[in-house]
């Protein structure tokens, strides 16, 4: 018995470390970001998953970065790595936590970020396909507020396109906003932005 309660503390204290380290990770990685070395804390969110198979946030987050950085990117074949990559890690994100509304964002974010490159070339094909994720993601998480502002942001992008009036997502923007407020996820690390950007739509809405 003594010897059963002994690997018991053991098992109990080497998952506690483990879950240290990958805490202990994860804020070092989002310190790195936020002190704008994007590169470092991709590798460090990738060096995690490597860790940390079954977790899908740091491969959500390698995913991110390397989209975010994307945008504005006139080299096509430094663009297409970082996408490539992008898409990569957001499929075994997906593979590990199917039917997830941010990754399904995160999805169409790296389509949009194909479109903003090449418009004629990506936008047929990869706007039909962010219409279908958006709708699922909102199905999924209606009361998700990264949701609702992605959807309303892509709605209000698609809208001037065509020359047509953005002022009818404004209140989609507002209601994320007001999301924001409340939403909360027991899960350590999870997304969060979003904020501070529907708040800038905002101010700018139907100017």
């Amino acid at each position: 018995m003594k010897k059963l309660i002994l690997s018991m503390l053991l098992l109990g204290a080497t998952i506690g470390n483990a879950q240290d380290r990958y805490s202990q990770g994860m804020e070092k990685a989002f310190q790195l970001w936020k002190d704008q070395k994007v590169v470092e804390a991709s590798n460090m969110f990738e060096r995690i998953a490597t860790a940390e198979p079954d977790k899908w946030l740091p491969y959500y987050y390698v995913s991110q970065i390397n989209t975010i950085i994307s945008f504005g990117e006139k080299d096509e074949e430094k663009l297409g790595k970082q996408l490539e990559k992008a898409k990569e890690f957001l499929d075994v994100a997906k593979a590990i936590s199917p039917d997830n509304p941010e990754l399904l964002i995160q999805e169409a974010l790296i389509n949009t970020a194909w479109i903003a490159f090449d418009g004629a070339t990506y936008g047929m094909t990869l706007s039909q396909k962010n219409e279908q994720l958006y709708q699922k993601a909102m199905e999924l998480a209606p009361n998700n507020p990264r949701v609702i502002l992605s959807k309303a942001e892509w709605d209000m992008g698609s809208a001037r396109y065509f020359g047509k009036d953005i002022t009818p997502y404004c209140k989609d923007v507002e209601r994320a906003l007001e999301l924001f407020a409340t939403f909360k996820s027991e899960t350590p690390f999870y997304p969060s932005w979003g904020k501070e950007r529907a708040e800038e739509v905002l101010a700018n809405c139907g100017k």
